[in-house]
């Protein structure tokens, strides 16, 4: 079947599939308002999870009901039923340019890297970050510990959704434009042959409507009870008659605390942004967001975060990240970064707080990152905050076996620990300079019956007592509702 997108005069785009556009809308409609009973029973698990396609009524403020999406880019969200077991909800998502973009990610660190993070990375440093087209994300299964047989599906994957393109206007052939992602069930293959026979029904219904993106975001997830995307719109100080936009859609309610240097994420910009530009932007950001979040302290072996840029809103490239504009486009993209994990963290599988923790006047951001790390991974930390147990014990111990710190990072006599309530009132002060408060049990009850807590550490400057560097982490805590969900996930 064809395949070929059809531009019209101006900034408007017809598509083979455009006659559905009315139903497509109404589908997504019903998977985020309505649930699946017949679905529900079938899936038969113990734990208080939302029936199939649905969200709950807490989380339903986090889906966004329009946006504002960068020019040029387009996204489709379909069903090809990855798993068996899925027969109605969009696994297989496209996310297109109409021209060639440059391109940046960042990858998982584990070991045991999974077929679709080598091909993407294979993909940018073959050419170096320019000329992408493309990215194809796959839920259902993680084609991650697959051997030779998954490198193939996953490129092969990417070669098919490449042919959909007007390859008189692409690069030549065998120089791939497509980024492939896969999350689910590690250590099985993919159902290939279903995969790429969809492809070209995913390039058709690619279309530029918020409804479109939506179901994209949808079809990325696995276990998480809503879709995470984000837009909005911002200029720069070279172009200020200029607006530019910004998209993202991520996945992840466990498995999660990347180390990129089973979360997937996604950020699309019409702004002018070469690649070289990209990478260090993009690190940035990653670092401030991604990689300071945390449900379980698990390192997925698919974690990959990716930035496309194709510049069709025009204005001057930004050609560097110290740049007026790229120190503003770095802003930018880190609080936009910042505000998507922490979908994530509000999404995390059984969680019901959502926790900053946020360590200042450290001798190094370093050190006050790895503190608060530490203590967003504690499993003790974690369950306190499930009880509603003002333990502050736990968290010190954490603070106490942080390892790789520098010399005199910590120094119990100069060391705080305070909560926080999120609605402005006073700190509930836990511990001042190294000696225990008197803590109104009461009070700290109430605060952490509420579902959002900040926890303050404050290390007084470190040994030498002239630190100022501060670091945040995001994390949730851990329920009964944790352990069940991974009790039976393959189950």
């Amino acid at each position: 079947m064809s395949c070929r997108l059809r531009p019209m005069t101006g900034n408007f785009f017809t598509y083979p599939h455009q006659q559905y556009q009315a139903s497509k809308a109404s589908i997504a409609t019903n998977l985020y308002q309505r649930a699946s009973e017949t679905a529900y029973k079938q899936q038969n698990r113990l734990y208080s999870a939302p029936a199939p396609g649905s969200v709950p009524l807490s989380k339903q403020k986090y889906v966004p009901t329009s946006g504002t999406y960068p020019k040029g880019f387009l996204a489709s969200g379909i069903h090809v039923g990855v798993k068996p077991s899925n027969t109605q909800f969009p696994d297989l998502a496209l996310l297109a340019s109409l021209t060639p973009c440059s391109g940046a990610a960042v990858f998982t660190q584990n070991k045991f890297q999974a077929a679709p993070v080598t091909i993407s990375r294979r993909v940018l440093e073959r050419r170096s970050g320019e000329g992408i087209r493309a990215i194809i994300v796959n839920s259902g299964c993680a084609n991650a510990v697959t051997g030779k047989g998954g490198l193939d599906d996953a490129t092969a994957m990417g070669s098919t959704v490449d042919s959909c393109f007007d390859r008189s206007e692409g690069p030549p052939a065998g120089a791939s434009t497509t980024l492939v992602m896969s999350t689910g069930v590690i250590g099985q293959r993919l159902p290939i042959s279903k995969i790429l026979r969809a492809i070209p029904n995913a390039y058709s219904a690619l279309s530029s409507t918020h409804t479109d993106w939506l179901l994209a975001a949808r079809a990325i997830c696995t276990t998480d009870t809503f879709p995470k995307l984000l837009s909005r719109t911002f200029s720069l100080p070279s172009s200020p008659g200029i607006t530019y936009s910004l998209a993202g859609m991520t996945k992840g309610a466990g498995m999660i605390h990347p180390n990129m240097a089973t979360l997937l994420g996604m950020l699309f910009t019409d702004a002018p942004i070469p690649a070289k530009t990209l990478q260090p932007l993009l690190a940035h950001a990653v670092d401030r967001s991604f990689n300071a979040i945390s449900v379980d302290g698990d390192t997925s072996t698919n974690d990959t975060l990716a930035l496309l840029a194709n510049g069709a809103a025009g204005g001057r490239p930004i050609t560097s990240a110290e740049s007026e504009d790229g120190r503003a486009l770095t802003e930018i993209i880190t609080s936009f970064t910042q505000e998507l994990s922490q979908l994530v963290v509000r999404d995390g599988e059984g969680a019901t707080k959502f926790v900053r923790v946020r360590v200042v006047n450290a001798s190094s951001f370093h050190d006050a990152r790895k503190i608060a790390s530490t203590i967003a991974r504690s499993p003790l930390v974690k369950t306190a905050l499930y009880g509603k147990d003002a333990n502050w014990g736990r968290i010190l111990c954490a603070i106490g076996y942080t390892d790789g710190l520098s010399p005199g990072a910590v120094v119990p006599e100069k060391t705080s620990v305070s909560f926080v309530p999120t609605d402005g009132s006073t700190a509930l002060k836990l511990l001042v300079k190294g000696e225990p408060e008197s803590v109104d049990e009461a009070r700290a009850g109430m605060i952490l019956g509420e579902e959002d807590l900040e926890i303050l550490v404050d290390l007084g400057g470190g040994e030498g007592g002239a630190g100022e560097e501060e670091a945040s982490y995001w994390f949730c805590d851990f329920s009964h509702e944790y352990v069940t969900i991974n009790g039976d996930y393959r189950t």
